[in-house]
């Protein structure tokens, strides 16, 4: 045993001589060669895993903030509709999503080389973005499972679970990942200079055109326009904006990808510009009537919007002018279409639509080179930029839009696109999923499903005794 260890040691002994001579000889170069290349930078890194937290947690409180706004029979099914984005869409996006919209391809659409993650590796994802590259594409999934959960607000309380299922799955690959690859992955609107921090053409205007489009071809609820289709749960709303709000400072500050003033900047302007949309829209709410808690969420949400495609590109005296005009239009439209036979049930297209439509041309007109260091907008001598951003916009809603109609189209030649009347009657927790949000008891602590169980007519048995002449 004692000469087996001196062996060990001997051989360990040795190995440390031969590793001390190799770094003599040819450490230098390799010590040279790693000071030259890109390393992690741990600040950076930090900021966008709370960061890629912060907008994931943005899907459930959109289930929230949509779920208080539907009736009671209808909550779960509702947010139910965001939830399932995060299993679909999420897994989607790590085996094609992220390549299409973020891998060298073509100025339309990405190539299949990142296809199952291959070559995602733990490096920095750039020279300059100086965090891993699995966590970028994380980062980035954590949007393609939000826009995809934001069309649902069109076409809640009537759309069957699976056909919508399916729809935003084809959605993401098919409309989102080459929109984002057109701004964000080197396509052809980046190539012109379009801007667009953190998603106000990628993210609201493609979603709330693809909800416009479903809302039309699914068609409106039966009991659509009534005065019995009233939110169930205002405090819900509230909740969900509230958490919105939050893991917004992630969705903005987080599209810096790096923990430096950018951020800074898009942090401030994202606490500043919903506040000056939440001040514009309560005096609009109060020279109609009376200012609502669903009409203080609502501006919460659009000054979000708003000031998404602007964040890290405008000064914060700019977001708060930003967020009070946005109010204004998104405010009319949501009034114009309560007066429509147009049942966009939850107004996505007033809120993402007209709110990231406007922040996207505003970005155009307030953007600051001095702050942000690529471009000025119209107020800074650059009238050019306003066209850009008009581009970008024309071009996602109309690609958004013919894809759209063509892919509900498709499903629907193998899928009824719309739950039955009867289901719809009954409410869509109970059809779809088999459960209820809330125990509507008889007085004996009986659910509603539990009772329909009971009163049930009984079903007819045939005897199994053969027949006797």
């Amino acid at each position: 045993m004692r000469t087996g260890h001196r062996l060990i040691r001997g051989l360990l002994r040795a190995l440390r001589l031969s590793g001390a001579a190799a770094l003599l000889v040819g450490g230098a170069p390799v010590i040279a060669a790693a000071q030259g290349a890109p390393a992690i930078n741990q600040a950076d890194t930090a900021w966008m895993l709370i960061s890629t937290a912060l907008v994931l947690l943005m899907t459930p409180a959109l289930a929230f903030f949509y779920g208080g706004l539907v009736r009671s029979k209808n909550a779960l099914n509702t947010m139910m509709m965001s939830i399932i984005s995060l299993g679909f869409v999420g897994v989607l996006w790590a085996m094609f999503g992220y390549s299409l919209a973020f891998s060298t391809g073509s100025n339309w659409i990405g190539d299949t080389s990142n296809f199952f993650l291959r070559g995602v590796a733990l490096d920095p994802q750039g020279p300059t973005v100086l965090i891993p590259q699995v966590l970028f594409m994380a980062f980035q999934g954590t949007f393609a499972i939000i826009t995809a959960a934001l069309i649902s607000g069109a076409i809640v309380e009537r759309m069957r679970f699976s056909a919508y299922v399916l729809f935003i799955s084809l959605w993401a690959l098919f409309v989102y990942s080459p929109v984002a690859h057109w701004v964000w992955g080197g396509g052809w609107l980046a190539d012109m200079g379009a801007l667009d921090f953190a998603g106000g053409t990628v993210v609201h205007v493609n979603a709330a055109v693809a909800a416009l489009v479903a809302a039309i071809v699914v068609g409106k609820r039966t009991e659509y326009p009534s005065t019995s289709l009233l939110p169930h749960n205002v405090p819900f709303t509230l909740l969900g904006a509230g958490l919105l709000w939050f893991g917004w400072f992630g969705f903005n500050a987080g599209s810096a990808l790096s923990a430096n003033g950018i951020a800074g900047l898009a942090f401030v302007t994202t606490m500043l510009a919903p506040a000056a949309t939440l001040v514009v829209w309560t005096f609009l709410d109060a020279i109609k009537g009376k200012p609502t808690a669903v009409g203080a969420a609502t501006a919460i949400v659009v000054g979000l919007v708003a000031v998404t495609p602007a964040a890290g590109f405008i000064g914060p005296m700019s977001a708060i002018a930003l967020g009070g005009i946005a109010a204004v239009p998104s405010w009319l439209v949501l009034q114009w279409r309560a007066k429509t036979s147009l049942d966009d049930s939850l107004d996505v297209v007033a809120a993402h639509g007209v709110g990231g439509t406007v922040g996207a041309l505003l970005t155009g007109v307030f953007a600051q080179k001095a702050l942000n260091g690529i471009a000025d907008g119209a107020l800074f001598g650059n009238p050019g930029q306003l066209v850009t951003q008009a581009t970008a916009i024309l071009a996602a809603i109309v690609y958004s839009g013919v894809v759209s109609f063509i892919l509900l189209k498709l499903i629907s030649l193998v899928l009824p696109l719309r739950a039955t009347e009867a289901d719809e009657g009954q409410g869509l927790d109970i059809s779809a999923h088999g459960e209820e949000a809330y125990l509507h008891s008889d007085g004996g602590g009986r659910s509603s499903l539990s009772m329909m169980k009971e009163t049930a007519p009984p079903r007819r048995v045939e005897s199994l005794a053969p027949a006797t002449k």
